[in-house]
């Protein structure tokens, strides 16, 4: 019998975070019915959990890479400052256009007085500031943990603005603490985009093939392969959600006749309200990976059934593989066997197990920072999730059929074909996709990423900053999936090429020598022997 990995990292938890931690964790057995895990849950005070806050979740997440506007942190400096420009979000103006602010950091610094008389005094001084210096034509404010606590209406200063300067301000009232993770800061900001930005925009698609990315932040410029690939089939890519886009093109994002969801779990209350109201049908897609960009280019194809375009996808996806093949083979031949874990954010630790696979390396433990049951079980599940006090918290938008507005692409017996042959408004779920024997844990702290690391021995473990380090420091590689540790891209063909690269470039180091793992040097087992 081989050994569960998983009760050996429980082993030393008191009685009440076994049972808690327990349901975290699971091991992918496919004859199972349904392996249910829990997810999207408060953290154990106390635990090192690498999670972040619902204020890192709108701000930092979804409205950070919109480039056309000024993004203003209200509270103290630390917020702003550590929020800013890490994710390497990259963008360039439009054409014609110098509105490209996602360099700066803006913030209204708040003091100990200022959280004793309050806040809004200095922050509309900062948007009057602003549009002095910079003009822009949307300004949004993000407010932090004490901003709610000592209760400025961040709200009637936005409101205010739009009266005097005539420009576009938004409130978000995502303060940290609201929430249990970044995935509550998701929500905010969909509903704030919801609300007071998409469907107000007057650009008119130049083709039929019209689509919005979502859930790509176009870090190291993954939004700009995907686009390039669209753009050389034929499609016309209206908006990003969020990587490289503007608030003038998301306004504009209801007139595409089809939204491609990339990143489930940050932008997925956009695609199901821009379903209801305007009716842009969604489809699942990754361009992660060989081929889960081949699939997700032939369920687009599909979706659009024009067979001129169905074969154009055929003839790009044939001469991207023509330029990339040796390349990949190479790498594979030097990764083939290797093995890692993985433990990022919404989708990508799904995502990139495909692109792992296709270089010969296999993934014995995965999980997401702020996944919700769905992430890992699929979308069937979502009835049977019981909303807790802390969902209950997050704004449920309600939204209407917009009458003026509503265009289907599809009629519902065509859509009703198609949904059992491509994943519209579909999600499977990342336990799904994994191999038997493998390990899936919700919301890994420190101390189980160590003890998973000593046990399962990854070659490589891909995760994010505040792990990063301490891996390495036990003798693992580790490659960072939130801001691909200043390479990219990773999307599309060339971006597996790329990452082939980077992958063989660090587990290759000669670094890894030199370190000594401490289960090398440490006993294993502990005990005593005879009578005390």
């Amino acid at each position: 019998m081989t050994m569960d990995a998983n009760a050996v990292v429980l082993e030393r938890y008191n009685a009440k975070v076994f049972k808690n931690r327990k349901e975290h964790m699971l091991r992918v057995d496919p004859a199972a019915e349904q392996q249910q895990i829990i997810a999207n849950t408060r953290a154990i005070p106390g635990i090192m959990t690498n999670r972040g806050c619902c204020y890192a979740g709108c701000k930092g997440v979804v409205l950070g890479p919109i480039k056309d506007m000024v993004l203003i942190t209200h509270g103290p400096v630390g917020c702003g400052f550590y929020s800013w420009g890490t994710r390497r979000n990259k963008a360039k103006p439009e054409d014609g256009s110098k509105d490209n602010f996602i360099q700066y950091c803006f913030t209204t610094d708040l003091q100990e007085p200022d959280i004793v008389f309050g806040g809004t005094k200095k922050l509309k001084k900062a948007i009057d500031e602003i549009m002095e210096l910079m003009h822009p034509k949307t300004i949004m404010i993000a407010a932090t943990c004490p901003v709610g606590l000592i209760g400025d209406d961040i709200q009637a200063v936005a409101s205010e603005a739009e009266k005097e300067y005539g420009i576009r301000c938004v409130a978000y009232s995502c303060e940290g603490y609201k929430g249990v993770s970044q995935s509550a800061g998701h929500h905010i900001a969909n509903n704030g985009l919801m609300k007071k930005v998409i469907g107000t925009g007057e650009y008119e698609p130049a083709t039929k093939y019209s689509v919005n990315i979502l859930g790509e932040y176009n870090i190291g410029g993954d939004g700009w392969e995907q686009e390039r690939i669209l753009k050389k089939i034929g499609y016309e890519v209206v908006s990003i959600f969020t990587g490289d886009g503007s608030v003038e093109r998301i306004a504009s994002s209801h007139k595409a006749n089809l939204n491609l969801v990339q990143c489930h779990r940050s932008i997925n209350y956009i695609a199901e309200m821009m379903k209801t109201k305007y009716g842009v049908d969604w489809l699942k897609v990754n361009f992660i990976g060989i081929e889960g960009t081949i699939e997700s280019l032939r369920h687009m194809a599909a979706y659009f059934g024009d067979p001129a375009l169905i074969q154009r996808t055929e003839e790009v996806i044939a001469e991207e593989l023509a330029e990339i093949q040796d390349q990949v083979e190479a790498y594979k031949a030097r990764l083939n066997g290797k093995t890692a874990a993985l433990f990022v954010g919404g989708s990508r630790s799904h995502h990139y197990q495909g692109l792992l696979k296709e270089l010969g390396v296999s993934t014995v433990l995965a999980g997401y920072e702020f996944g919700h049951r769905d992430d890992y079980e699929g979308r069937e599940i979502i009835p049977t999730i019981k909303e807790d006090a802390d969902s209950k918290n997050i704004e449920h938008l309600d939204v209407t059929k917009d009458e003026q507005k509503y265009h289907a692409f599809l009629t519902q017996e065509q859509y009703d074909k198609l949904a059992a042959e491509i994943p519209l408004e579909k999600y499977a779920g990342m336990v799904k996709d994994m191999d038997e024997g493998s390990y899936v844990v919700d919301d890994l702290n420190m101390y189980e990423a160590d003890k998973f690391v000593e046990v399962l021995k990854p070659d490589i473990f891909f995760s994010g900053i505040k792990d990063k380090y301490a891996l390495q420091k036990a003798g693992t590689l580790s490659r960072q999936l939130h801001c691909y540790d200043y390479s990219g891209p990773y999307a599309g063909f060339k971006g597996a090429v790329q990452f082939g690269h980077d992958v063989c470039m660090g587990y290759f180091t000669p670094a890894w020598h030199m370190v000594t793992p401490p289960w090398k040097t440490r006993a294993t087992l502990q005990g005593s022997v005879g009578e005390k």
